[in-house]
């Protein structure tokens, strides 16, 4: 179904789908597993996807159960993984600056809402000049539950002042596209690592190949409401 009027304001996760890193740290994460002799289990790291801190490790902890090396895991991922974003590691996706300037230039606000903690969010948008280009931040540690929730994208809309329906989602995960459905919101699916799940488009989430393909379809929303009659 396509979209039959311009958003108020996009919301926008970060990993995955402004930036190139769930491969990044699920490859960091099975590297530092196997140096604590933990047989790293690739789906594990598929079902952390989208999940802020405290769901990924009851994921961990689901599959491995009281294994004592589990707890290594996290500082040891934490430390490599910050070193990373520090060395400015992680590229972009495709589109993210066609878009941004696209929105920027309709004056349409911007706001991310990410699982990540909003202290290395904000380093990663940082090392990537991306944080200024955002009027908002939510991390998943700012609200009670993570994705697929709808806290972190209510949070969002409040942060910008602008109605939950009149908010565009961008995720690329099913768990985040499912929680800015459960926020009222619409939403656009652009696929990283695991492709739309059937039910979450049958609630009503879009797919599309990149943020090329927002950037196209909002483009001509955006034209006809600023062009005059």
């Amino acid at each position: 179904m396509p979209l039959r009027s311009p958003p108020a304001a996009v919301l926008f996760d970060m990993d995955g789908l402004l930036l190139d890193s769930e491969r990044i740290a699920l490859a960091i994460m099975a590297e530092c597993a196997a140096e604590i002799g933990l047989d790293w289990a690739p789906q594990v790291g598929m079902r952390m996807i989208g999940r802020n801190v405290v769901d990924a490790n009851r994921v961990l902890r689901d599959h491995y159960g009281d294994d004592a090396r589990l707890s290594l895991l996290p500082g040891a991922f934490r430390a490599r993984y910050d070193r990373h974003i520090d060395e400015g590691a992680i590229p972009l996706k495709p589109g993210v600056t066609t878009l941004l300037d696209l929105l920027e230039h309709h004056a349409i606000p911007r706001a991310v809402a990410t699982s990540t903690q909003r202290e290395r969010a904000s380093r990663k948008l940082a090392r990537n000049d991306l944080l200024h280009r955002f009027d908002a931040l939510i991390g998943g540690d700012e609200v009670e539950r993570g994705k697929p929730a709808p806290d972190i994208y209510l949070a969002a809309a409040n942060a910008i002042g602008v109605e939950p329906a009149r908010c565009l989602v961008l995720e690329d995960s099913n768990t985040g596209a499912r929680a800015g459905l459960a926020a009222g919101m619409t939403v656009i699916m652009v696929p990283d690592l695991l492709e739309p799940d059937a039910a979450v488009l049958a609630l009503g989430a879009r797919s599309m190949n990149s943020l090329l393909d927002v950037a196209g379809t909002l483009e001509p929303l955006l034209e006809d409401e600023t062009t005059p009659p």
